[in-house]
């Protein structure tokens, strides 16, 4: 694999990008630009909750969750910590020191099927043998109380990927949301391999809102 794509796989952006090149896919990506103070009050402005993410990372710790709230200021959370600001300059402001040591990238927030009042999402890991790709594992990761982050490196408590669609959304669900993201796992693969050939391991981070639409907030590239 060449040098270059080595550095794209570890960018958020670079298989974001890929991924929105097919119709098929672009539906199940939230909202996603590259993070600027501009783009932020943009995205606070159209969807109310965004995601900020380091454009290279994993484990969720860098992530942060940002709020207009209802009295017309805004806050920010990271891991257990909210601050709450009055005016969108102040937040923005007390942001730039945690965002000024690397690239981020903004995502729409999504709100969550929760269990028990706890953010669920899954975790979906496919790899490639030489008898072609296989899955390795489908989980869901509940969120650690106070946190939004699901991340097991974070507190995360992981469930098989039945157990907390029935927790969360019904056993009614179970199959078809199971068998949407094995649909959509293959086809993002798909995708990938053509930008990115040479990969052989992925790890898919999807998520199901409280209407059961299914997302897919990231792909990781050596999935841990």
């Amino acid at each position: 694999m060449a040098n270059h794509s080595g550095r794209q796989l570890a960018s958020k952006w670079a298989k974001t990008e890929a991924l929105l090149s097919h119709p098929g896919l672009a539906s199940h990506i939230p909202p996603t630009s590259k993070y600027s103070p501009q783009q932020l009050q943009h995205m606070l402005n159209a969807h109310g909750m965004v995601v900020i993410k380091p454009i290279v990372g994993s484990g969720g710790s860098g992530v942060i969750k940002v709020t207009r709230t209802s009295d017309g200021g805004y806050s920010f959370t990271h891991r257990e910590r909210t601050s709450r600001y009055t005016s969108f300059d102040a937040m923005a402001g007390a942001l730039r020191s945690r965002t000024s040591k690397r690239n981020y990238l903004i995502q729409k927030g999504i709100s969550l099927a929760t269990v028990n009042g706890k953010p669920i999402d899954y975790r979906v890991k496919y790899v490639k043998t030489f008898k072609g790709w296989e899955y390795r594992s489908l989980v869901g990761r509940i969120a650690r109380p106070g946190l939004f982050v699901t991340n097991l490196s974070q507190g995360g408590r992981m469930v098989l990927a039945g157990e907390g669609i029935r927790s969360s959304l019904g056993a009614s669900q179970v199959r078809s949301k199971k068998s949407k993201m094995r649909e959509i796992t293959v086809l993002a693969t798909r995708v990938l391999e053509q930008r990115f050939p040479g990969i052989s391991h992925l790890g898919f981070d999807y998520g199901i809102d409280r209407r059961g639409k299914i997302w897919i907030f990231e792909v990781n590239t050596r999935p841990h």
